[in-house]
């Protein structure tokens, strides 16, 4: 099943354990909504730099910053998607060993931590 605002994947995301974190090795088609997300936002900070420089208005700045604002929160919902995504199927594969489990589940939630931090 596809997580909501995710196309939906033929195949999982390759992984590797190291240790206590779950590095993604995510495939070309993993890569692709994120870094096109990454451009919208970079076009989106160009954007504001030219208004920085023909002195526009405060608020129409604000607003842009607003708007970057929430497409960089945007893109951390789909890294985590992607990261929780491969931590479950990491644990389910795994699910004969606790020590697995816990793993995933550590990683996993020190990924949406340091997404909360971000938010604050």
């Amino acid at each position: 099943m596809a997580l909501i605002g995710q196309p939906r994947r033929s195949t999982a995301i390759e992984s590797t354990v190291e240790g206590d974190r779950i590095e993604l090795r995510r495939s070309e088609e993993e890569k692709k909504p994120l870094l096109q997300r990454l451009s919208r936002i970079e076009g989106q900070v160009r954007g504001l730099k030219a208004m920085i420089a023909e002195d526009r208005y405060c608020l129409d700045e604000i607003q842009q910053v607003n708007a970057i604002t929430a497409a960089l929160r945007e893109f951390s919902l789909l890294v985590i998607g992607q990261h929780v995504t491969e931590g479950v199927r990491h644990a389910s594969e795994q699910a004969k060993s606790d020590e697995a489990v816990a793993v995933a589940v550590e990683d996993m939630m020190r990924v949406l931590r340091a997404a909360m931090r971000a938010r604050d």
